[in-house]
């Protein structure tokens, strides 16, 4: 008993879909109009929901290049801005005080740079966004691995050694597949010997692509450009460890105002940032992308739901024969409602297959030119999937109780 109750549920399920497959393709102008609008809505939603995936996978490479076991100290409070505050406050006493002083720091390396400089090597040519000073061991401190060559020695800061390690993005340019170590470069009209080159990062920051740096020893920097020589602009910091990372930035924070004899009270004139900082910034990014994103998509869907609710109650006044006829052959007012119903939701899944496609199309796009960063995933299925069969039948609801309700009789003697 119980199976054949199951054969005839799943013979009139069957049926019911081949009908609506059937209404779908006699009516192709209007199911059109229908896909168009609901696809425009799954495209907005698969660019949010990729960008959002992006971002975050983004957001936790930065952390993850940071380090969590180091810190970043600019000069100047950058969370105030004051008007007129300094900001070359770190100088190189403060430094060597943290070396000496700070427990659990291995690291500690002063860092300043010179911006939009002209780099040559023979006849290729470039504009490098940005020319940095640091001390030995700035590879180590960054986390950023050398593809070949060696990092700065002591001995190459004690005596201005002009050398350099070169980004991804300039050797590439200025040498093209042949090796970069060992070559002398111009920056400016500054001869100088690359002895390393840094792994490609992928990111950027800072003003310009991270890939795009070239390395000096920060004394042969200062020398060369005739800089501030007791000041520099950042300081980054390593520990041996992750563990009690607060009370690093703490002991940090309090050698730092004692070396700059800020009284109680008064604000520091720098600023520490951790790796849980920049992930909190970065989660605070992507919730305004998700919000911005999320109301675009939400709007374009709910138009897409319209277009589908006014051009099925057209269908329906259209089709009055039709399915007064069936539910004078004994169709069920149930039987009725699931067929609009399917013929919605197919149309609507349609919709999502395109929308998917040209949201795709476009996030691939945006990712070129440089505006988003995108990671597609199960979830844009998914939700794309779950959105097109909610618009179905939310907007396909009403439309599918009208027919459902129509009177045999009255509809044909109309």
């Amino acid at each position: 008993m119980v199976a054949s109750k199951t054969v005839d549920l799943v013979r009139l399920s069957w049926r019911i879909l081949h009908m609506a497959l059937t209404a779908v393709w006699a009516h192709r102008l209007r199911s059109c109009f229908v896909i168009l609008g609901v696809a425009l809505g799954i495209a907005s939603l698969t660019i949010i929901v990729a960008a959002v995936d992006g971002a975050e996978r983004k957001a936790y490479e930065i952390v993850d290049s940071f380090g969590p076991d180091a810190v970043f100290i600019l000069g100047g409070d950058i969370r105030n801005r004051a008007v007129g505050q300094r900001t070359n406050t770190l100088s190189y006493a403060d430094a060597e005080v943290l070396r000496q002083s700070l427990p659990g720091a291995y690291r500690v390396v002063p860092m300043r740079a010179q911006h939009n400089l002209p780099v040559r090597f023979e006849n290729n040519k470039m504009q490098v966004s940005a020319i940095v000073g640091a001390t030995a061991g700035y590879a180590d401190v960054w986390n950023w691995p050398l593809s070949e060559g060696r990092d700065f020695s002591e001995e190459d800061i004690q005596r201005g050694a002009k050398v350099c390690l070169i980004g991804d993005t300039p050797a590439n340019e200025l040498f093209g597949d042949r090796s970069p170590v060992g070559r002398t470069i111009y920056i400016e009209k500054l001869p100088v010997q690359v002895i390393g080159r840094l792994s490609y990062r992928g990111f950027s920051g800072g003003g310009g692509s991270i890939d795009e740096r070239i390395i000096l020893p920060i004394t042969t920097l200062t020398q060369r450009f005739n800089l501030d020589r007791k000041y520099f602009r950042a300081l980054r910091v390593k520990f041996t460890s992750t563990e009690n990372m607060d009370f690093h930035v703490e002991n940090l924070t309090s050698l730092l105002r004692k070396q700059h004899n800020l009284a109680e009270g008064q604000p520091d004139d720098f600023s520490i940032l951790t790796a849980d900082e920049i992930l909190g910034f970065l989660s605070m990014f992507k919730g305004g992308l998700l919000l911005f994103l999320g109301i675009t998509a939400a709007v374009a869907i709910v138009v897409g739901g319209f277009v589908l609710a006014n051009l099925f109650y057209l269908s329906v006044d259209e089709r009055k024969s039709e399915i007064g006829l069936k539910k004078a052959l004994g169709a069920k007012n149930s039987a009725i409602l699931l067929q609009v119903l399917a013929e919605a939701v197919i149309l609507t899944l349609i919709g999502s297959l395109f929308g998917m496609a040209i949201g795709m199309g476009m996030a691939q796009l945006l990712e070129r030119l440089g505006i988003l960063e995108i990671l597609f995933s199960w979830k844009v299925f998914t939700y794309s999937t779950l959105s097109s069969v909610a618009i179905g039948i939310l907007f396909g609801l009403r439309p599918a109780r009208k027919a459902a309700a129509m009177v045999p009789i009255e509809v044909l003697k109309g």
